[in-house]
């Protein structure tokens, strides 16, 4: 491994996987408030030097961080409202007076969607520091973006709601007449939208500095693709297999395979990856600049549709899908150019062809190792413990997977048998009834003792969670990315565990 490469490895640690979502929150879902710097004591006092979170862009119809309006802004439902209180923008009684959900471990997004933005509004109002320089340097810095999205959203508002596609045909073609046209028409709703990611990325820089200052190290997370409804495809149409009206010629998914006989087809728009080398990768540049400079390290989701993607006819099921190559090495070179000092987390999971491997080992960049596919009976199982190499990221599960507790339930048989061989608890160990709380802390001390460098693990695991708390059913909508964790439930059993885990392993 050259000098170049080894530079790219993450420093030996362990880290915990938490959306800021999923903080305690007295109004509905997480923030970059009190508890999220609660939370970065807990991680220090744990022993850990990473705090992963899922995308923190606004999220569109299903709630899912990896659809988002815009992959370069950050979600207004993260913005603190006590730290606006504390502003004088907004009175603690406004704020209290809102029906935010009766469930405290549970996100309602309906009652976001609906009550958010109002009492954000009534802050951008009161807000008067709309010539300070503070706020001059922001709109400046992120014009190339932030003036397209503001627009989408405004514009979006305007049309109530409805995804771009259906908007009036001069706006949704971008003719100069008619941009010229809304932002004058839409000038304060533009505004609005620019003090929300102004607020936004302020709360967020601040966390994210505390968090620096005490050795905590943010990951975060890039979908590969972006949402067919958001500003990027609306503002950037050429950089996209569009057909003459706008519309997607073939969308992003997965085919047909050992989890899903139907296959997934999650609907992205698929990059114009020969109009994208042309300009080399110009809006991939300034995607990564954007992300390399709001996290310690980056994880490139679906880093495999690098080297090949899976392209569904936008009308067609998945089985009419074929695979066509990436851009591969070219894509590498530009996004090395592009993310400063950050570092890279490959997510290189699902069905993996040579060129991955090459890729990956070329590029330097850490792939994944998941416990939860490791416990098939065959003992040369990549993700077995005793097969991995020093650079890699091993996690018990992510936010795609059962919690541990979950995946114990649906092991078959034969698979069982072996992760009790491979973790040395005996199977008359299965009396005890806190056996699987005391198999989940087996399979966590696997992680930390493995040479991987790095061991992330779900907050659902390390407080022993069963599937009622999985964030994501992969295919499904309507009861994902709503748990949130009870204040408290972390708590000092938790942080001495893994505080001595940390010790024992070096990290």
């Amino acid at each position: 491994m050259s000098m170049e490469q080894k530079s790219k490895r993450l420093e030996r640690g362990a880290g915990i996987l938490l959306p800021i979502s999923s903080l305690p929150s007295p109004y509905g879902i997480g923030s970059l408030g009190k508890e999220a710097y609660h939370f970065v004591d807990q991680l220090e006092e744990a022993g850990q030097k990473y705090w992963q979170v899922l995308p923190v862009g606004p999220t569109s119809f299903g709630d899912s961080p990896y659809q988002s309006f815009s992959t370069f802004a950050g979600n207004p439902y993260f913005i603190d409202l006590d730290l606006l209180q504390k502003e004088g923008l907004l009175e603690k009684e406004e704020i209290q007076k809102i029906d935010w959900g009766e469930l405290v471990y549970d996100v309602d997004y309906q009652k976001m969607y609906v009550n958010r933005f109002g009492i954000l509004k009534k802050a951008f109002l009161r807000w008067q520091e709309k010539s300070s320089s503070d706020y001059q340097d922001f709109v400046h810095k992120n014009q190339e973006w932030l003036e397209d999205y503001s627009l989408f959203m405004s514009c979006k508002d305007y049309f109530g709601g409805v995804e771009w596609l259906s908007w009036s045909e001069d706006i949704r073609c971008r003719k100069e007449t008619a941009l010229k046209y809304y932002r004058q028409l839409l000038k304060e709703k533009m505004e609005f939208w620019c003090f929300v990611q102004y607020k936004f990325f302020e709360q967020w820089n601040t966390l994210k500095k505390y968090a620096n200052q005490k050795g905590i190290q943010i990951i975060g997370d890039i979908p590969i693709y972006v949402a067919l409804d958001s500003a990027d495809v609306w503002a950037n149409p050429g950089q996209y297999q569009l057909d003459e009206t706008l519309h997607p010629i073939d969308v992003a998914g997965c085919p047909p395979d050992a989890f899903s006989d139907y296959g997934q087809k999650w609907g992205n728009p698929i990059y114009d990856w020969d109009i994208m080398e042309k300009d080399h990768f110009t809006w991939w540049k300034k995607r990564i600049k954007a992300a390399g400079s709001m996290y310690d390290v980056v994880r490139i989701d679906h880093f495999i549709g690098i080297v090949r993607y899976y392209a569904i006819p936008a009308e067609g099921v998945p089985v009419d899908g074929a695979f066509r190559k990436g851009p591969g090495e070219k894509l590498i070179k530009a996004i090395d150019e592009a993310i400063g000092d950050a570092k890279v987390i490959a997510e290189d999971l699902g069905v993996v062809v040579p060129g991955v491997r090459q890729l990956l080992k070329q590029s330097g960049y850490p792939g994944m190792k998941i416990l939860e596919f490791a416990f098939d009976g065959k003992r040369n199982n990549e993700y077995l413990p005793h097969n991995y190499e020093r650079n890699c990221v091993v996690y018990s599960g992510t936010h795609d997977n059962e919690t541990l507790l979950g995946y114990f339930d649906s092991l078959p048989e034969e698979g069982y048998e072996y992760l009790l061989d491979y973790t040395g608890l005996c199977i008359s160990d299965k009396i005890c009834s806190e056996f699987k709380e005391k198999l989940a802390n087996a399979v966590i001390r696997l992680a930390y003792q493995s040479v991987a460098d790095t061991v992330i693990l779900q907050m659902q695991d390390i407080l022993k969670k069963d599937n009622d708390a999985r964030m994501n059913l992969p295919s499904t909508i309507g009861q994902n990315w709503r748990w949130r964790l009870k204040r408290g439930e972390f708590g000092e059993k938790e942080i001495k565990f893994l505080g001595k885990m940390a010790d024992i392993y070096d990290r």
